[in-house]
């Protein structure tokens, strides 16, 4: 058991590395393609960040898996990799069908397995979540400018006259068209 724990926990540094390694390359990745592009944020511009990060978060996610099947086929659990990746990327996304079994030498891999793929989900997660929240940021700093010229400084005040004679109503400011989004 202590040996399956000792193998397990190496296995997660290794895949721990390789996530932040990912990360750290989609970061500059991502600093780049800001810099390359730094004129406004567009709907497209977004998706396609956020569709290239995903992608490249998923693919960290995907190596760690062949990561853990290759560990499995040298234990000897499994003959072929195509059945050992099927059972990492079972027991790494914590789905768990039970259709494939290790032996009873190994399966505390298993359970290891999983609670490194929910460690590298959350990870992948967050990174994902960092991405959407600077692409708010751009978006905000551009529509900010546009809300203020389009309200003055931030305060419509509507002037009357000092005497209002009876009968006639005070004027009132017309609010010009609502700022368009692009």
């Amino acid at each position: 058991m202590l040996a399956n724990v000792l193998i397990g926990c190496a296995t997660m540094v290794v895949c721990i590395v390789l996530q932040c390694l990912v990360v750290a390359l989609m970061l500059v990745y991502l600093q780049r393609s800001k810099a390359a592009h730094a004129r406004r944020a567009t709907f497209w511009r977004a998706a396609r960040l956020l569709t290239e990060t995903m992608l490249i978060l998923m693919l960290g996610n995907l190596i760690q898996i062949a990561v853990w099947s290759c560990l499995f086929l040298r234990l000897g659990e499994f003959t072929d990799f195509a059945t050992a990746y099927y059972h990492s990327t079972v027991n790494f996304s914590t789905l768990g069908y039970g259709d494939i079994v290790m032996s009873e030498e190994h399966r505390l891999l298993g359970g290891l397995e999983a609670a490194n793929g929910v460690l590298m989900f959350g990870l992948t997660t967050s990174a994902l979540y960092a991405v959407i929240q600077a692409l708010s940021q751009q978006v905000l700093k551009q529509v900010r400018p546009r809300i203020a010229s389009h309200f003055g400084d931030g305060e419509r005040t509507l002037s009357a006259p000092a005497s209002i004679p009876a009968g006639s109503a005070p004027e009132t400011e017309t609010p010009s068209a609502p700022p368009r989004f692009r």
